[in-house]
């Protein structure tokens, strides 16, 4: 045994006099030594410290000794470190020295420390950690350990959160067999940090499992044995070996098998596109499908509102990698593509990965992939959801949409991507490739060699990269299995893509098609961090291994997907070398290349060591036992084969290169290296010449087992394979990996105990949870230590020093939060805590998971006849060896099951579940120079046998075989109990199952149990003569598992197989004593998998017991069989099957509904048939089953022996059979009750009053006792709590156990926890209301008429309040969280839990103070923003968004609905089919109990003895109902037609009546309102389903489902709930809220009162009532229609009816008037929503007073309206026009505008001409009539979509005036200069004046106004555009006056259009030159030239002047000159 000893004998030189404390800590295990007390210079603590350890000590480990002052209050503080290197201990073994501490500066001071350290090691063997090691801690030690573990048993624990007074019982903790490091889990030292000091009972013990053998007789002395045994859900998950690895029990690959998903994308509107009087059109594109939305016109902002759904049936791979493609395109018609304005890209995955997998009114931005230097395109509003199979997605209430309108704050991006993405380039380099498989048949090549003489290689690769929708391919190179390319390829994409994975895929360039060879996905997740330290993707140059189907060419291969990358790959194809870079590129700079195009260059080539020293690496195999062969190869020689790479692959592996393509490159490396990588198995002996790898096993014929299954017969003799190879050596990498895998593997392991603990109720299951996190927190912690070392090696790419670096730090962190949930852990919040754990869970998954490869994977394949039959694949880090042993791989060095499975598509479905063989494999993967540890995790014993032609000089050749020497015999004991919920495996819907158990090579099965799902067999299955080879000490500590098969046994044909589970047996050796705790063993229950999906429980235990030297004489004897009939059956014996005790079951029969027919005949006459264990009683016939489907008999009862474990309890059988002539059954339908917990009765506590007792029964509100904290007194009162709206409390209490009668009121404050109720009286509410009002500072204008209200504004008013509750859920959920967090620091800064709730109460308060006011500035921001006349004081009911059964747990209050089932089950995922197995219903109930019964209940008054337990209940004679359906609307329909719409209308069925509306169909909506109520009388019980369907019309052709949902009126109707008619919240005898039931309130309650036998209302005066001791309060005055008030009590019967849930005993929730959402189903894509409809149902008995005529719920008529528009007079327009003579800029301005859209009614004004200013006067009137929804704030218009529609379709859009401001040409297409749109709801207040009005107006959130409440508005507005830049510039000035007339106003004063009669606006004064030129051209040239030139004219004239004087002058000059000279 190694171990490391360090004796600490002093420490001398302190200063000053105080406590001393040491800490000594080796390889992260620290200990603590005890507190040297008062010492002055020196410290003695003169204490030994030991740690075993289980991989030898290496030479540069550290010994750290921390020396500290301790103090009892404060932290304690750090004297000094000493560090050494423990190389000398290494070498020597033994060292003392003196050496002197280092302070935090790492400088040296005085103190010194003294030690002795030893170390003792076994040579060549690996140490295992012994039993109990950890208790051999020095003596002083052990008295602390007694005393801890003492103090965690008292019960006296000191924590907080636990009574003080917990009995011993069930407190001991749970011990399990413990791995290494957990064991620091205990802190055994007296010292324990101050914190830790208040919860010495909290700490969690874990201890090895032997030594609770030893420990527990002393601890639990006779305590129960069950407190101590941990069942585990497979028992082979529990204990952590040494030799052993835990088998997977999921068989089934799941991810390559095809799923139905649906993609709903709505696209609601576009805002902020770029460009000028676009046409835009949204293109979604999904993969290959493209639609496209409308066109809209001439608008920047179009509005669609339009829904597209996308089906797809592929695997999710393929699904998630699929990319969603918005775009928007500019004018695209049938004749042109149109112009792209930008796009948005997203993968699947990224929405699939949302929560609720959706983005729900978010924005996308756009980008333009040609130009990546302009910034955003604009932007689409749209919702995406991606719904799976089972899926459903709750949709966020649709109403009005306001907040969303802020674009940046709502963008389509998920979580933590920032709004701004940049552009980047990815740089996907490929350099080479090795190893690839031949692609094309020889025989050409043959033909070819033969005639020119040529070799080649017989595959041309190129590799294809795909990433975020684009491909980039390199170049081919011909003929080459190692291509070298050399090239890279670029992408430019937004980053952070919205990508998650890149695919590299090496394909086979073929001239007909080309194949791929290999496929590998890249998670850019996993090679980037996006943290604040993290960084940009990035990998390698690193080696990719591709893996697919196997290697020999065919020319249709069936596995070829396998090659694409769906599914697991079953054979290495090719390694692939890569790098990947991304840098974000600088867009202004200006040599950038504005494309997005994909590009592919080359790029240098790459050193041979940049990825590693190639190293020799040494895998050895050994085959202990094969066992389980399929019987289909039984008859055949069978060999086993590993390969790892192309290493050891014999028959497809090598393919060489041709020698002609053989350059040598750079020297010898190269050569050698691909020589070295082919020369795998061809007998090459290599250069030591010592080593020939021998892969494959010898050939073998099986032997049978049984029926099903061979084995091979290895017995003491096993065969070993090994396989020398060459890799780079990047095992750092995978050392990581495995520590984090084994970190997380501790941890999941640590929470399947956990969850176990709190299913079976076993005690504390806190404690457990604890100790898994202090375990994590140690592995977290020790990982940082180890993963240090490595940082400088050859070969690390930058990946892998910043993948370290931020695994250090997640790992740091997960440590530190694991520790501070730890100290949080208490009973009530251990749920939350688990959530949190199971994410530490995936974090480190996700981290574990290694991007770059290294070592290929290893595969095993089963051989016979030299063809590949089955295969199993182990990744190659799992068997890594490193000397660290937290580095090594989890299965190397240990025997592994492993189960092999048919390749690719061959291993889906039943196929794949048949076990085609299981091995126990041992295999070892390692350096060469590290191998001679290869044998050490052997099972002990054997001796190796060498190959023969070794010469004998040759030690280290490893073996060929083994032989094994020892073996020891056992006999083992299968008790097989039963099983529970199995997979029904026959026609009938049953199975006639039995069990096979198979152990090493032997199999038995149980009987035939026929016809049952949940088998009790109680049958003990005894195996002798078991041999085992191995010690018998190491047998004990981990035997094989045991494999339990279920089959179904069939008449005709092989058994069929159900399911599989494993476990591990409890082993006692013949030494040991049969006794607690450990026997005899505890039944345990075991999961069933088929599969993936799980197929029920087995409740078995398993024992093997060693046979010694006397024989089987010494074993516990056996009894014999003892139930004559079932003849030499052994039963499970005494100790081990359950306890029973006599419980009495009785059954409710009420009836059967929907029987289907069987084999085509009606079922006639039914019966139903109840078996318990063995036991059951039948109901009465039913007559005729199409008249009366109820029982006559109501209840029956039986008497049964049930085990007292309520866990154990065996199903309860539910059968109808069909009782035919001539005494003949048929089975109907069967349904097995697994769990009957929920029907035990337990008799009401007499003893405590009745508010206790109605507190029980309602879960309910103890709180009023102790007003502030939470109820402590029973875990199951906090359990659920409803939420009210706060308000004053008016309750009242009157129990027995008050002395004085006196009414008393309590009343409560809003702030305590109390259930609070609203219940004002109408005058105190108004006063509210008006006082807020006044508050907010907002007055109304007018309080809303009670004529305007009908049920609509009821209905939105409903809306509104439900998304109010809904936000309030959030912030309290915020809430919550943030008082957590408190609660942490809290604990942090060690405040006493009392002060804690002072503190906490404060913080709270201040905190609500904070929240409230900011709520109330929200709110009143809000109301400023809109006043909503609606809000006034509206009656509202409840809007549920779910179905109305999901709120009161589908009204199986007393009448539950048990589905049979008939047929086999369906092995689809999941069991989605088995909706197609119900056959009926059968209703009825069911009530246990133990006997005797107490006598107080059967004493009650009126008890009926035939009812027994299920006393007044109503009598089930068919009875005549008129049912009243309402149907609201339905939301987001699936289209059914080719545009992408529906034409929905509702179809009711009920029974045999069925009401079509198919006349009132709505044309084109997929959100239709339908407002609309049906009548129907039917008779229950024969007719109570009700469905109701929306069909979609069509004009030819029959008309389609799109989905229906069903109600099951029966239960509702006679549920306690009430849910007859809903109970509104107010009484009023008329106008929309008026009283619907024909019962009035008081008659309700009345009848209420009398049917619970409770003392009737008792009005009183002053407004009260009193109800069985409870005093209510409310109004007694109501108007009539003529508005006199009279007195009435029905406001107070109605109060009490509101809170029937406070009164004793029976009070519960009665259903409020409501509108329920249903989610409608198609049952062609079953489980996939296809739409909402949100409806309600009234049912009224027809003996009863007939109600009135149906509430009015048509949908509002839209109102009409007349808008008018004057345009007087524009100003600064921009001018566009160049003069033709003159040049000068002018415009022609007209002025256009629409309310509806372009087409619909856009109107010019005329054009002011020649506008050289910009100013145009126009006077000229737009009018535009509409039709206005008020509600929705939404403009109606119908129109008919094309000329070809057969009717006009509805649209509803947004109330949005757009004003244009135009230039007009003659002969060219007018200008656009420039728009405003506004918003007629809310708009900026127009400009008094023209400079006053500037773009702020549009850009500041100016306060708003609407033209609905103005009525008129007159003012300035800017018209804009945008310029180059996308930016905003003011293009004019717009003077408009807006008025609004409703369509009557309108009749009465009509006015003109334009300046038309009647009403008409004066002619504009316009400047003259705006008359065209030619009319007045003289006039126009003296305003035009003279106006502008006219400086310039006279200066020309002044010129012109001069010259002509000049030229006179110089004309006439001459003749004077002369004149003057000749003088004459």
């Amino acid at each position: 045994m190694m171990a490391l000893m360090v004796h600490l004998k002093t420490v001398g030189h302190l200063r000053g006099k105080g406590d001393r404390i040491a800490k000594v800590t080796f390889r992260g295990l620290p200990f603590y030594s005890r507190v040297a007390e008062n010492c002055e210079e020196e410290a003695n603590f003169n204490e030994t410290f030991r740690w075993p350890i289980a991989s030898r000590l290496d030479g540069n480990e550290m010994l750290e000794i921390q020396v500290y002052n301790y103090s009892k209050v404060f932290s304690n503080r750090l004297v000094g470190t000493f560090c050494m290197v423990l190389q000398k201990v290494a070498e020597e073994g033994h060292l003392e020295l003196t050496d002197t501490l280092i302070d935090d500066n790492n400088t040296s001071i005085k103190t010194s420390v003294t030690i002795e350290i030893r170390y003792q090691s076994m040579d060549g063997a690996v140490g295992v950690w012994s039993d109990g090691e950890f208790l051999d801690v020095p003596d002083d030690r052990d008295g602390m350990f007694a005393f801890e573990t003492d103090s965690l048993l008292s019960g006296q624990s000191h924590g907080p959160g636990t009574s003080p007074g917990r009995s011993l019982q069930g407190s001991i903790p749970t011990f399990r067999k413990a791995g290494k490091g957990v064991f620091s889990a205990m802190k055994l030292g007296k010292i324990k940090s101050y914190k830790d000091d208040h919860k010495k009972g909290d700490e969690p013990a874990v201890l090895d499992m032997e030594d609770l053998d030893r420990k527990a007789m002393r601890l639990a002395g006779a305590l129960d044995p069950d407190t101590i045994s941990l069942a585990s859900v497979t028992a082979v998950t529990t204990n952590v070996s040494n030799k052993r690895s835990k088998p997977d029990i999921k068989m089934e690959p799941s991810s390559g098998r095809p799923v139905d998903y649906q993609i709903n994308i709505t696209v609601i509107e576009a805002r902020q596109l770029i460009g000028l009087n676009m046409d835009p059109v949204v293109c979604v594109e999904i993969g290959d499908d493209k639609k496209y939305t409308s066109m809209k016109e001439s608008t920047n902002c179009p509005y669609y509102n339009e829904y597209f759904v996308f089906d797809f049936h592929v695997p999710p791979d393929v699904m998630f990698d699929k990319i969603i493609k918005l775009s928007v395109i500019h004018s695209k018609n049938l004749l042109r593509s149109g112009t792209l304005v930008g796009t948005f890209k997203m993968d699947v995955g990224t929405v699939y990965s949302q929560p609720e997998h959706q983005f729900y009114h978010k924005w996308a931005s756009l980008s333009d992939p040609d130009d990546i230097t302009a910034g955003c395109k604009g932007y689409i509003k749209c919702d995406i959801a991606v719904v799976g199979k089972g899926d459903n997605i709750k949709t966020p209430h649709k109403a009005n949409e306001t907040d969303e309108d802020d674009i940046e704050g709502n963008l389509l991006l998920p979580e933590g991507i920032p709004a701004e993405r940049q552009w980047a380039r990815f740089y996907v380099k490929i350099y080479r490739a090795e190893g690839l498989p031949k692609m094309n048949t020889s025989i050409m090549a043959n033909v070819k060699k033969a005639f020119i003489g040529e070799n080649r290689d017989l595959v041309d690769p190129y590799v294809q990269v795909q990433f975020a929708g684009q491909k980039g391919k390199t170049s081919v190179q011909k003929s080459s299995y190692e291509p070298i390319w050399n090239e890279m390829v670029i992408f430019t994409e937004l980053f952070p893509p919205l990508c998650k994975r890149l695919k590299v895929q090496i394909r086979d360039s073929d001239k007909v098609n080309d194949v791929a060879i290999g496929t590998h996905f890249i998670d850019l997740r996993k090679i980037s961090n996006d943290g604040d330290k993290g960084f940009l993707p990035t990998m390698g140059p690193a080696w990719v291994n591709m893996y697919g189907s196997t290697r020999q060419y065919t020319l249709l291969d069936e596995h070829q997907d396998l090659n694409e990358g769906l599914g697991e790959g079953v054979s290495f194809r090719a390694r692939l070398l890569v790098s990947i870079a991304v840098e974000i590129l600088d867009t202004t700079s200006p040599e950038i290349i504005s494309s997005t195009e994909v590009q592919v260059e080359t790029v240098s080539n790459i050193s041979e060591s940049a990825t590693g020293k190639i190293e020799e690496f040494f895998l050895f195999g050994s085959f202990l036992e094969a066992t389980m062969i399929d019987r289909k190869i039984g008859d055949k020689t069978i060999t086993f084969e590993i390969t790892i790479g192309n290493y050891g692959n014999q028959i497809d592996g090598v393919s060489k290169p041709s020698s002609a393509k053989k350059k040598k490159k750079d020297g010898e490396n190269e050569e050698e290296e691909s020589e070295l990588i082919q020369n795998s198995s061809e007998d090459e002996a290599d250069e030591d010449g010592d080593l020939v790898s021998v892969s494959s096993t010898p050939l073998m014929k099986p032997v049978i087992t049984d029926r099903n299954y061979f084995h091979l017969p290895y017995f003491e003799k096993k065969p070993c394979v090994y396989i020398k190879s060459w890799w780079q050596d990047q095992r750092r990498r995978l050392y990581n990996s495995n520590m984090m895998d084994k970190i997380a593997d501790k941890l999941e392991e640590g929470l399947n105990d956990v969850q176990e603990v709190i299913k079976t109720e076993k005690a504390f299951p806190e404690r457990r949870l604890r100790g898994v996190l202090e375990e994590l927190n140690i592995g977290c912690s020790r990982f940082v230590m180890l993963a240090n070392k490595d940082v400088n090696q050859a070969g690390r790419t930058k990946l892998d020093r910043e993948r370290l670096k931020s695994c250090m730090r997640e790992m740091d962190s997960v440590g530190q939060q694991a520790k501070q949930i730890r100290t949080q852990v208490k009973k009530n919040t251990i749920k939350d805590k688990l959530k949190l754990v199971q994410n530490f869970l995936q974090r480190l998954r996700f981290l574990a998971d290694e991007p770059q490869h290294s070592i290929p994977d290893v595969f095993v394949w089963m051989m016979s006849n030299n063809k590949r039959i089955a295969y199993a694949r182990i990744p190659s880090k799992d068997i890594l060896y490193s000397i660290v042993d937290e580095e090594t791989g989890r299965d190397c060095g240990k025997v592994k099951a492993v189960f092999f499975k048919l390749p690719g598509k061959k291993g889906f479905g039943p196929a794949g579940w048949t076990v085609q063989a299981k091995l126990e494999l041992y295999l070892w993967l390692g350096l060469n120079k590290q191998r001679k540890d290869f044998l050490s995790g052997l099972p002990n014993g054997f001796e190796e046998i060498k190959a023969d032609k070794m010469g004998p000089g040759l030690q280290s050749v490893p073996p060929v075989s083994l032989i094994y020497n020892m073996k020891q015999v056992f006999q083992l004991r299968a008790h097989m109990y039963q099983a529970r919920s199995l997979f029904a495996a026959d026609s009938s819907g049953l199975s006639d199952p039995f069990a096979r158990v198979f152990f090493s090579s032997h199999s038995q099965v149980t009987e035939v149990l026929s016809e049952t799902l949940c088998p009790t067999w109680d049958q003990l299955l005894v195996f002798d003569d078991v041999e085992l080879f191995g010690e018998a000490s190491e047998l004990r500590d981990d035997p094989p598992i045991i494999v339990v098969e279920i089959y179904d046994q069939d008449t005709v044909g092989k058994a069929e197989f159900i399911g599989r589970t494993f476990a591990k047996p409890t082993i006692k050796m013949c030494d040991e004593h049969y006794g607690p705790p450990r026997f005899p063993p505890q039944l345990e229950y075991y999961q069933i998998y088929r599969g993936n999906c799980i197929a029920g429980e087995l409740l078995a235990a398993f024992e093997l017991l060693q046979i010694g030297q006397g024989g089987r004489a010494d074993l516990p004897p056996l009894e014999g069989p003892t139930d004559s009939e079932r003849g030499p059956i052994l039963p499970v014996p005494l100790g081990i099957r359950p306890v029973l005790s006599r419980y009495r079951i009785e059954v409710l029969f009420w009836g059967l509904r929907d029987l289907k027919r069987i084999n085509l005949a009606q079922v006639d006459r039914p019966r139903v048939d109840i078996e318990c264990a063995g036991r059951g009683v039948q109901s009465a016939l039913i007559q005729n089953y199409k008249k009366n489907p109820n029982f006559s008999t109501l209840v029956k009862w039986f008497e049964v022996d049930l085990p007292e474990n309520e866990l154990l309890h065996p199903p309860l059988n539910i059968r109808v059979v069909d009782c035919r002539a001539f005494g003949r059954y048929i089975l109907v339908g069967s349904h097995a009750v697994s769990s009957l917990r929920r029907f035990i009765y337990s008799a009401p506590d007499k003893t405590s009053n009745n508010w206790a007792t109605a507190a029980k029964l309602m879960n309910g509100y103890m709180v009023l006792t102790n007003g502030g904290s939470q109820p402590r007194s029973s875990p199951s009162l906090s359990s659920r709590t409803f939420s009210r709206p706060a308000g004053d409390i008016l309750v009242n209490m009157d129990t027995e156990a008050s002395i004085r009668k006196m009414d008393t009121v309590v009343k409560l404050d809003a702030m305590s926890d109390a259930v609070v109720k609203v219940d004002m009286t109408e005058e105190e509410s108004d006063k509210k209301k008006k006082k807020k009002k006044k508050k907010g500072g907002v007055e109304e204008e007018d309080e809303t008429d009670e004529s305007v209200l009908d049920w609509w504004s009821k209905y939105f008013a409903s809306i509104e309040t439900m998304k109010e509750t809904l936000r309030a859920q959030d912030a309290a959920q915020a809430e919550a969280e943030e008082r957590e967090d408190f609660e942490i620091a809290a604990e942090a800064a060690d405040i006493k839990p009392d002060d804690l709730l002072l503190k906490g109460s404060k913080m709270r308060e201040k905190s609500k103070e904070k929240k409230s006011s900011k709520d109330k500035k929200k709110g009143q921001a809000a109301d400023g923003a809109e006043k909503r006349p609606v809000k006034a004081k509206v009656d509202e009911l409840m809007v549920y968004n779910k179905e109305l059964e999901s709120e009161y747990g589908n009204f199986e209050d007393w009448l539950h609905t048990f589905n049979l089932y008939r047929g086999k089950a369906g092995d689809d995922d999941e069991h989605a089919l088995d909706d197609d197995r119900i056959v009926g219903r059968f209703k009825g109930s069911l009530c246990m109990y133990k006997l005797p019964l107490s006598e107080e209940i059967t004493k009650e008054a009126g008890f009926d003895p035939n009812m027994g337990m299920f006393q007044s209940i109503p009598h089930n004679d068919p009875i005549n109902v008129l049912v009243r359906i309402f149907v609201v609307r339905a939301t987001d329909l699936h289209p059914a037609d080719i545009n992408g719409k529906a034409d929905p209308y509702v179809v009711i069925k009920l029974g045999k009546s069925e009401v079509k509306d198919k006349e009132n169909y709505i044309s084109k909506q997929l959100n239709p309102v339908f407002g609309k109520s049906f009548d129907i009388e039917a008779t229950f019980p024969m007719e109570s389903m009700l469905t109701v369907s929306v069909y979609d019309w069509d004009l030819v052709g029959t008309d389609d489902l799109i989905g229906e949902t069903k109600i099951d009126l029966e239960n509702r109707f006679y549920s306690k709930y009430r849910a007859t008619c809903g109970i509104s919240s107010n009484y009023s005898l008329h106008g929309y809220n008026v009283w619907r039931d024909p019962m009035k309130p008081s008659q309700i309650l009345a009848k209420l009162c009398k049917e619970g036998k409770i003392d009737g209302p008792q009005y009183g005066p002053g407004g009260k009532v009193k109800v069985a001791s409870r005093i209510f309060m409310g109004p007694t005055e109501i108007d009539d229609e003529n508005g006199l008030k009279k007195q009435t009590e029905e406001h107070l019967a109605l109060t009490v009816l509101n809170h029937w849930e406070e009164i004793p005993r029976l009070g519960c929730k009665l259903v409020p008037e409501h509108v329920e959402t249903r989610p409608l189903l198609n049952p062609d894509k079953p489980g996939i929503e296809q739409g909402r409809i949100e409806m309600w149902v009234d049912m009224f008995p027809m003996d009863m007073p007939a109600p009135g005529p149906a509430i009015d719920i048509s949908p509002r008529k839209p109102k009409r309206y007349e808008l008018r528009v004057i345009i007087w007079n524009t100003d600064e327009v921009i001018l566009e026009d160049d003069d033709y003579f003159t040049g000068e800029k002018s415009s022609d301005i007209f002025v256009r505008g629409w309310l509806k859209g372009q087409q619909e009614d856009k109107q010019d004004t005329d054009v002011h001409y020649h506008s050289l200013t910009g100013e145009g006067n126009f006077n000229w009137r737009f009018v535009y009539p509409f039709d206005y929804l008020m509600a929705e704030e939404k403009i109606v218009i119908s129109k008919k979509e094309s000329m070809f529609s057969w009717d006009e379709t509805e649209y509803k859009i947004p109330p949005r005036l757009t004003m244009q401001v135009w230039d007009a040409d003659h002969f060219s297409a007018d200008d656009f200069l420039g728009a405003i749109e506004l918003d007629l709801n809310r708009f900026p207040r127009g400009a008094k004046t023209a400079k006053q009005c500037s773009l702020d107006m549009i850009r500041n959130e100016l306060p708003t106004i609407s033209i609905f409440k103005q009525k008129r508005v007159k003012g300035w507005w800017p018209f804009v555009a945008r310029d180059e830049n996308d930016d905003m510039e003011l293009t004019g000035k717009v003077e408009a006056e807006l008025h609004l007339v409703t369509a009557e106003e309108a009749e009465k004063s009509p006015v003109g259009l334009g300046r038309n009669e009647p009403d008409p606006l004066e002619k504009p004064n316009r400047p003259d030159t705006s008359l065209m030129w030619f009319l007045g051209p003289l006039k126009s040239i003296r305003y035009f030239i003279w106006h502008n030139y006219r400086w310039l004219i006279l200066k020309a004239l002044g010129l012109i002047l001069l010259l002509l004087m000049l030229g006179l002058f110089l004309y006439s000059f001459p003749g004077y000159l002369v004149k003057k000279m000749l003088g004459a």
